[in-house]
């Protein structure tokens, strides 16, 4: 255990006056400067403001207080960050005055209308009380009194050793899961549901949350037709509401029973916890009463016996005597009651035989019930090792005999045991009512456990060993006169049993009733599923009511099957199914070794947490295959509701843990290996621009992304704004909000990053270079046209995106430039008709060729057809590059239509070197207007150094220099006179005058501008109403010089086109022939 010294801290003495003010030498407590009394009047301090703290204002307030002054000065280096970091004795003080009051189960609850509520003192409850005793109530239960027997007259000794064995082994593994999740950090209220959801997330725990209250609902109905069959087959005459069946008899009264408890629950769960001793004290008498009574069969048998007609078992409730002189024995099977009347052949052919019911654990019945007697539906049970003669069957008497109500095979019989493991949860259910719920819960909860498991298995023998056969296969006990069959072995009258069973299955009942309710209660107010908000509410004092509502009538369901037998499977699908996930949820915690796992229960281990979900799965899967598979399916179908409709809730769970470690693993192994050709997919960086107001000023630009990604890969939406972090962090913060906002509307699944930069050149060139993490990096950069760069001044647009295109060249990284970017259709148009074309001018990896199959996957571009234009020179043969590009597009399968344009070398016309000659006057006026504003401030700053010289003659004599020098300087009025005169000179000139200044150009300026033109033609001439046109970028000019030009050959490239996709590859083939 960790050492914790706790050291006094005092003021040290000072002599002045304002030491002595302070107090000298006495303590000074932390305490007080941390209560909430002292945060209650801060308001009223006038030092307490935002701007005036206490803290700051002590050293800049020289008219404060002396004691204010000198208050808590031992802390002095911390007194800034208090409110965020208190003192640890605060903190302390809080941390033992924290309380988890359970989520509307008490009574003493105030209405939840704002008010404070009043604190109650609750006696806090031990591991006896709070975990062990309502686990053992919660065990010991309905299958217990009713069925068990029957189980082991079917199953055989063996086969019940092992279904008990199975599913106790279960349970037990699912308590040592579930003490570590328990032990890891304090449960409040919600028990078992808080510890799956905030284990394995909201997903999980909505999905697992809701099979528990289902479950738990479902026992409800299991209780209630429990204590319906004891009270019509075994207290009541058999007196039938309704004559027709039993199963309308199981309805009418359980509806009743349903309505009775209902109301108490409502009334108030006081009640109930009330009773809950009196129903305990029931189970435990009625298991010491069987107890006594196997103790009592080894000294004398019970005075219980058995009618026989041959080896058939008769249900002797009609009878008195086991003889055929018996008159009402004899009008069974006899059509008179005289002697020569007509009787069955089965009963005249054989003999009566009467045999003790619990011959007692001396006798030899133990080897005749070793292994098991299953049958079909309507078998008779028969006793193996006794002779009978066989006769016609006489269906009309088939009724006189105990036969099997329906067939019976191993699997049925481990659903229906089941449920009488069920119940381990209910001491962490109640964990805001313990004292130390971190010891309680384990210790508690695997000792009712292994005592169960031990009434269970010691019951299993002592049947087998007490009981005969045939009556163990009596399921309600009509060869016995129609008392369960336990209640046979009981010691001093079989009605301790029936009367303990009976409270034993109202308790129960009237517990899955306040329990299932505040189960929904908690997940409604979690949060996670919309449609439960309303059952989030209630009374006044915080009981459930609409919740109680809704489990009325789910149990009501069960209680219309009308069938112990066929609700007992259903509830055990969805215990099996929140079991599974409490071992999954401690597996998967203690593989993942966060920091947060560290549990006080140490006796777990990952490999017994994935035994307990094995077994789980298996057991559902054998107990009914069917009912498995509609749990699993009801889950998953919650799963993907919570998923895309719930509360984004963030808990801290493992499968957030998970998904983690998951993508470290995938990370690690990316760089492994290079990215091979096949597995090659765009993962692009789109560099957004916010607004003035942090708004996404091409929302379109993300839809594209959409639209070619189809929410597949890597998509980072990125933004760059100017200044530094400390400045502007609250304006990073929201511009990345609003690009998930518009990633949200736009359907863009990805990523999104703002990063603050001296200049949004360096914020581009850091998001080039380091965006992404290890192998999952983007290897493409979507960029929308920088359209407003010819009217800005100012030269900085331009530069950016020359030095991108750079930079992403350098980086061997995929380069996308969207024209019109606005014009693109969004996410929920549909393109009906239309083309989008490649041109297809130089290879450089195939991108061209791909983009166009990724579009045409979005429901956008689905109907576009695909067209590929490619050039061919006059050394070309035009007819060969189409055969041959028609093959390579069938090797790639892509379909698309296959066009060469031939372009014949021409001569250079006038429009090319006007366009030229323009092109390098702007740019020389733009280096003017640059060199201008230069020298303007480089003479403000000399006029400035000269006035402030002295004022001599040469002084003077500096002026006018200066005067001088300004007038020779490309000021803005002059540079627009000299704007002018050289427009009306132009005006005057003809084409034979323009000659000369032709002459001047650049030849590779002209060159070049000759190809754009060219191109734009015949790519105007093709394309002009197709939906999109894909063309290669030309990469800039590796001499800077021309950086200026080369923006105005894409310009003229373009020109005339709506929706232009410019694309330049990454330096590496990303498309392949192979498979």
């Amino acid at each position: 255990m960790p050492t914790f010294t706790v050291v006094p801290v005092e003021d040290v003495e000072d002599g002045s006056n304002s030491g002595a003010a302070a107090g000298g030498n006495r303590p000074i407590s932390l305490g007080k400067i941390f209560s909430e009394e002292q945060e209650a009047d801060s308001s009223e301090d006038p030092f307490s403001g935002d701007d005036n703290r206490r803290e700051s204002s002590a050293f800049i307030n020289p008219d404060m207080d002396t004691e204010t002054y000198y208050e808590g000065k031992n802390m002095a280096l911390f007194e800034e960050e208090m409110d965020s970091t208190p003192m640890v004795s605060s903190f302390l003080n809080k941390l033992a005055n924290y309380t988890n009051l359970t989520q509307g189960v008490r009574e003493h609850e105030e209405a939840e209308d704002g008010v404070r509520r009043a604190a109650v003192m609750v006696p806090h409850m031990g591991t006896f009380i709070g975990v062990y005793l309502p686990c053992m109530q919660n065990i010991l239960g309905v299958i217990l009194f009713l069925r068990l027997t029957w189980i082991v007259g079917t199953a055989g000794i063996l086969g019940s050793f092992a279904i008990v064995s199975m599913c106790c082994i279960c349970t037990l593994l699912t308590a040592i899961s579930m003490s570590a999740i328990a032990t890891n950090g304090v449960v409040p209220a919600g028990g078992s549901y808080y510890m799956i959801s905030r284990s394995l997330g909201p997903e999980f725990g909505g999905a697992v949350g809701l099979c528990l209250y289902l479950g738990t609902t479902f026992a409800g109905s299991l209780y209630i037709l429990g204590t319906i069959e004891i009270l019509l087959l075994y207290i009541i005459p058999p007196e039938k509401v309704v004559k027709e069946t039993t199963a309308n008899d199981m309805r009418i009264y359980g509806t009743c029973c349903l309505l009775l408890m209902a109301l108490v629950v409502f009334v108030g769960v006081k009640y109930v916890n009330k009773l809950a001793l009196v129903f305990l004290s029931c189970v435990v008498l009625s298991i010491m009463a069987t107890y006594a009574g196997a103790i009592k069969t080894a000294i004398k048998p019970s005075n219980f016996s058995v009618c026989l007609l041959g080896n058939r078992t008769l249900k002797n409730e009609m009878f008195e005597k086991c003889a055929k002189t018996d008159v009402e024995l004899w009008n069974l099977f006899c059509d008179s009651p005289y002697p020569n009347a007509t009787c069955d052949e089965y009963f005249a052919l054989n003999n009566l035989t009467e045999i003790q019911a619990t011959p007692g654990v001396l006798g030899e019945v133990i080897n005749d019930n070793l292994w098991g007697n299953y049958g079909p539906d309507n078998m008779v049970i028969e006793k193996k090792n006794l002779s009978s003669v066989p006769a016609e069957a006489n269906n009309d008497k088939l009724k006189n005999y105990v036969f099997n109500d329906w067939a019976t095979y191993f699997t049925l019989l481990v659903g229906i045991y089941f449920p009488s493991v069920t119940g381990i949860m209910a001491g962490s259910n109640r964990s805001g009512d313990l004292r130390d719920a971190q010891r309680s819960i384990p210790i508690g909860t695997i000792l009712a456990i292994l005592t169960t498991s031990f009434i269970y298995i010691s019951f299993v023998v002592l049947f087998g060993a007490c009981i005969e056969g045939v009556v163990l296969r009596d399921k309600f006990g009509f060869s016995v006169k129609t008392k369960p069959v336990i209640s046979i072995l009981a010691w001093p009258s079989p009605w301790v049993i029936v009367i303990g069973s009976f409270f034993s299955c109202c308790g129960a009942g009237l517990q899955s009733l306040t329990g299932a309710p505040r189960l929904l209660q908690a997940i409604a107010r979690d949060g996670i599923i919309p449609f439960l908000q309303v059952f989030g509410h209630g009374k006044a004092n915080g009981e459930p009511t609409w919740a109680l509502l809704l489990t009325v009538g789910i149990c009501e369901i069960g209680i219309l099957i009308a069938s112990l037998d066929h609700v007992a499977p259903i509830l055990s699908m969805f215990f099996l199914m929140c079991y599974l996930f409490v071992n999954l949820a401690c597996a998967v915690q203690t593989l993942l070794c966060t920091p947060n796992w560290r549990p006080r229960f140490k006796f777990y281990h990952w490999t017994l947490s994935f035994l307990g979900m094995s077994l789980c799965l298996s057991l559902m899967f054998i107990s009914s295959w069917i009912y498995a598979l509609v749990v699993i399916v009801i889950a998953g179908c919650i799963y993907k509701y919570i998923e895309y409709k719930g509360a984004v809730k963030e808990w801290g769970d493992g499968i957030r843990g998970l998904s983690l470690n998951a993508a470290r693993y995938a990370l690690i192994r990316l760089e492994e290996a290079p990215l091979h050709t096949k597995n090659w997919r765009p993962q692009l960086l789109v560099l957004c621009k916010l607004n003035s107001d942090l708004e996404v000023t091409h929302p379109r630009l993300l839809s594209f992304a959409t639209q070619l990604k189809a929410g597949k890969g890597l998509t980072i939406v990125c933004s760059v704004l100017e200044g530094t972090y400390m400045t502007r962090g609250d304006d990073a913060k929201k511009g990345e909000q609003n690009l998930k906002a518009a990633m949200a509307a736009e359907k863009t699944k990805g990523f999104s990053h703002v990063v603050v930069s001296s200049s949004l050149r360096d914020g581009f060139s850091i998001l080039i270079q380091s965006a992404g993490l290890g192998g999952m990096k983007h290897n493409a950069v979507l960029m929308a046209w920088p359209t407003g760069w010819k009217q800005n001044r100012d030269s900085s647009a331009r530069r950016n995106f020359i030095e991108t295109v750079r930079e992403t060249t350098s980086a061997h990284q995929a380069l996308l430039v969207a024209k019109n970017i606005d014009h693109f259709p969004g996410n929920q148009e549909r393109l009906k008709e239309g083309t989008i074309d490649v041109w297809w001018i130089v290879h450089d990896g195939g991108l061209l060729m791909l983009l166009p199959f990724l579009l045409s996957q979005h429901k956008v571009w689905r109907k576009c057809k695909m067209r590929i234009f490619t050039v061919a020179q006059m050394d070309d043969n035009s007819i060969q590059m189409k055969k041959d590009l028609q093959m390579f597009l069938y090797q790639l399968r892509l379909n698309a239509v296959v066009e060469v344009v031939e372009m014949h070398d021409s001569d250079i016309s006038a429009f090319t070197y006007e366009k030229t000659l323009v092109m390098e006057q702007r740019s020389q006026m733009l280096k003017q207007m640059q060199l201008s504003r230069t020298e303007r401030e480089r003479e403000a700053q000399l006029i400035h150094d000269r006035n402030t010289a002295s004022h001599s003659a040469a002084n003077d004599k500096a002026a006018g220099a200066t005067s001088d020098r300004v007038h020779m300087t490309w000021t803005k009025d002059k540079l627009q006179n000299e704007r002018n005169k050289h427009k009306e000179n132009m005006a005057v000139k003809d084409m034979f005058n323009m000659k000369p200044e032709w002459e001047n150009l650049n030849h590779s300026n002209v060159r070049r501008m000759h190809t754009a033109v060219k191109l734009n033609e015949v790519v105007v001439k093709k394309s002009c109403n197709s939906e999109l046109v894909l063309l290669n970028m030309p990469g800039p000019p590796k001499n800077k010089k021309g950086d200026e030009n080369y923006m105005e050959f894409l310009e003229v490239l373009m020109e005339g086109l709506d929706r232009v996709l410019l694309v330049r590859g990454g330096g590496r083939e990303v498309i392949t022939i192979y498979s």
